[in-house]
């Protein structure tokens, strides 16, 4: 029996790294998604059935009510609330994690009061409790309390019922420090207690609660001082505390696709992490250490009083844009927020159908995670052929007849390349300032996400058209029509 549970171990963790494979793209992310997926449902029922934890008919009915969640999340949430929603599900998962671990103490004890402890924990169905279990099941609930707990901030960000902001309080790296100690001193007693009975469960549950504890407030006093500007990379960086700690739940459980899809999950995020940090040009010890954003006009360095915008109307936009050669159409959160990626797409039909060229510029962090903004021109029909990454559009900008900024802020922000004084100098930015016009959609002249003010609405070739990005493209669509 055991051969047919590693067999489909061995069969799930191969169709997570084909998922993961086909997840590189925009063209196969879909199956990918459906192939990881798969691999995840043969390693549950194998654990389950062949294993004999539960009853089938428990299996169904666990998998149908969890479809039936997972069916409503995904018709409910919406695009722009995809990150609340990766950050809600990391700390669900830490939580997860966190009680697996103990509940594997509780069997060690109920065990011990049976006076079934040493070799009669087999009749548990138990290992033996040596050191790495310990460290295991203390790993767990430490990655798994701080996801969970940190998860919970960050949901609180970016959904607003949290200050944007670094928060931070006099003490605080002391507190930090004394939570750091009670961790140390936890695993170092349960340990030593090992050392002295090797059969008592006992100091190891004390050492879980006492974990359990530093951990949660820990997590929080990790969060609250990263800006939320920072957020999006910080959710990426608590799913892969979700991952470890899911690895670190194998080794408790001796279980190997749990221990192989955890260790996928924790790289994945650990890369994803390193990729943002790149595309904002920041490293990761400066993201946790010296986050900034957070509400508008934090962080800002410079003012723009003296200077004034040029508006430009539907009309006038319509013209510049029926008579251009060469568009770029550069899509942000406000598009996002607005709903207006299939009024996005009808525009740049027409433009297409009157022989102009139309490109997407994507930038890695646009909107609030990496691929955020292709999910959602995918989900208007936008071809894939048609989005740029950053790195391949950027040349092509200064031959561009007109640039189209769509709810977009800090990644269209010229300080980041002009301004040293500027908190996102150094920040990789789509050059649309070096295009011959630029408009841009806004409601207002708010800063974006980091709190910074944007140079670029303010140069000579830059128009701006207020109003509901939405609406804005629909009076755009329907001048261009009679232009």
């Amino acid at each position: 029996m055991s051969t047919v549970v590693n067999l489909a171990y061995l069969l799930a963790a191969c169709l997570f790294i084909v998922g993961l494979k086909r997840l590189g793209s925009p063209a196969t992310a879909r199956a990918g998604n459906q192939i990881a997926a798969v691999g995840m449902l043969v390693a549950v029922v194998a654990t389950l059935l062949v294993g004999r934890i539960l009853a089938p008919w428990m299996i169904v009915a666990g998998l149908a009510l969890g479809t039936a969640l997972g069916a409503v999340l995904a018709r409910r949430v919406q695009m722009t609330e995809m990150p609340e929603m990766v950050a809600a599900l990391n700390g669900l998962g830490g939580a997860a994690s966190a009680l697996v671990a103990w509940a594997e103490v509780t069997r060690y004890q109920a065990a011990a009061r049976e006076g079934l402890a040493g070799a009669g924990f087999a009749a548990h169905g138990l290992g033996a409790l040596d050191a790495a279990l310990v460290v295991s099941v203390l790993l767990s609930v430490l990655i798994g309390a701080v996801t969970f707990s940190g998860s919970a901030v960050a949901y609180g960000k970016l959904n607003g019922k949290l200050p944007g902001n670094p928060v931070s309080f006099r003490g605080m790296r002391v507190v930090t420090a004394l939570l750091a100690a009670v961790l140390v001193l936890a695993g170092a007693y349960s340990l030593w207690a090992l050392g002295d009975s090797a059969y008592n469960p006992g100091p190891l549950a004390m050492a879980v609660a006492a974990t359990a504890a530093a951990a949660l407030v820990l997590g929080v006093l990790l969060v609250i001082p990263i800006g939320g500007a920072d957020m999006p990379v910080v959710v990426a960086l608590l799913n892969s505390y979700s991952g470890l700690a899911a690895a670190a739940n194998g080794f408790v459980l001796r279980n190997h696709a749990l221990l192989v899809s955890g260790a996928l999950v924790g790289a994945s995020g650990i890369i994803l992490s390193r990729i943002m940090c790149q595309a904002m040009n920041r490293s990761l010890f400066s993201v946790l250490v010296g986050g900034f954003g957070g509400d508008a006009g934090e962080g800002s360095t410079k003012s723009a009083a003296g200077l004034s915008v040029r508006t430009i109307a539907p009309d006038d936009a319509a013209v510049l844009l029926g008579y251009a050669g060469q568009v770029v159409i550069v899509p942000g959160y406000g598009l996002a927020v607005a709903q207006a990626q299939h009024v996005a797409r009808e525009l740049s039909e027409l433009l297409m159908a009157r022989g102009a060229t139309v490109r997407y510029a994507i930038h890695p962090v646009a909107g609030r995670m990496p691929g955020h903004m292709n999910v959602l021109l995918a989900e208007a029909n936008v071809p894939y052929d048609h989005l740029f990454e950053m790195d391949e559009i950027n040349e092509q900008l200064a031959r561009t007849d007109v640039v189209l900024v769509i709810g977009a802020n800090d990644v269209v922000n010229p300080a980041a390349r002009t301004d040293p004084a500027s908190p996102i100098y150094g920040m990789p930015i789509l050059n649309v300032d070096h295009a011959r016009n630029v408009i841009v959609l806004k409601r207002s002249m708010a800063a974006g996400y980091s709190g910074v003010e944007n140079d670029l609405f303010y140069l000579p070739n830059t128009a701006m058209l207020f109003g509901d990005a939405k609406k804005s493209l629909e009076a755009l669509v329907a001048e261009v029509k009679i232009v």
